[in-house]
């Protein structure tokens, strides 16, 4: 069995770059709490996640610094592997 990539070091070196960037999340353009870490950070909606702008299972580099972005857990959780940012839909009102 082989191992999982995102437990090596080659992967946490670059989680730790991309962190140390403190940039918002590139999905929602809200601010990440950088500060949340250890096992809250695994369940926080704000907390910080690193998503991949190519999803790996459509081929997306799991390494490429160029393929890395910051982003919200529950942002990156919503887009899944898709391609495009989902982009929450303008509601009409409902008063014509």
């Amino acid at each position: 069995m082989a191992a999982n990539p995102r437990n090596g070091r080659p992967y946490r070196r670059l989680c730790v770059k991309q962190r140390a960037l403190l940039l918002p999340c590139w999905l929602c353009g809200g601010a990440i709490r950088y500060d949340i870490t250890g096992r809250l950070a695994g369940r926080h909606r704000d907390a910080f996640t690193l998503d991949h702008l190519v999803p790996l299972s459509r081929g997306g580099d799991l390494l490429d610094p160029a393929n890395a972005r910051s982003a919200h857990r529950r942002c990156n959780s919503r887009r899944g592997n898709r391609t495009t940012a989902v982009r929450q839909p303008v509601r009409a009102s409902r008063r014509w």
